[in-house]
């Protein structure tokens, strides 16, 4: 296993654990992520609006140190940080500022994660909005542009519905 360098890595919490381990990593005054997306809940009276996980079970945290490596796994609900073989899964600031532009765009919809691979479909760079730049793949699924976006070190896809006029030629 290779020491611990600076940057982002994904700690891996108990189940509803989530927010509880983020406020404390804030509490240790750790810096810590935990994206989140505005959904409508399916109630049969009722819709609500909800904040939803985007990644269930993970919170990305800021290392600077051994130290705070070491002391987030301190905080109760924290279970063991992400590996992939024997490295940890360590996500590029890039990676991180694409995942919060992302939830930051409001022309962006219907945000969900995917652990599986696409294979079909044209690679585009989206050329408006915040997103602009951004590399990505298209679904053409009910007549509606999908994107994915690959982030590569947390092995996973991110799916939102874009309008059409967003992605280059």
């Amino acid at each position: 296993m290779k020491s611990i360098h600076n940057g982002w890595y994904v700690l891996y919490v108990k189940c509803h654990h989530e927010r509880k381990v983020f406020d404390m990593l804030g509490y240790l005054s750790i810096k810590a992520f935990l994206p989140t997306i505005q959904v409508q809940s399916a109630r049969t009276d009722r819709k609500k609006s909800i904040q939803k996980l985007l990644f269930p079970s993970y919170v990305f945290v800021k290392i600077n140190s051994s130290l705070d490596f070491y002391k987030t796994l301190s905080v109760n609900g924290a279970c063991m940080y992400i590996r992939f073989g024997m490295e940890y899964a360590k996500v590029s600031d890039e990676e991180m500022r694409k995942i919060e532009l992302l939830l930051l765009n409001n022309d962006v919809t219907e945000v969900e994660t995917h652990v599986e691979e696409f294979s079909v479909g044209d690679f585009k760079t989206i050329s408006y909005g915040s997103l602009k730049g951004l590399e990505c793949e298209v679904l053409n699924t009910n007549n509606t542009n999908k994107i994915v976006v690959r982030i590569d070190s947390l092995q996973k896809n991110i799916t939102a519905t874009i309008p059409s006029y967003y992605l280059q030629n």
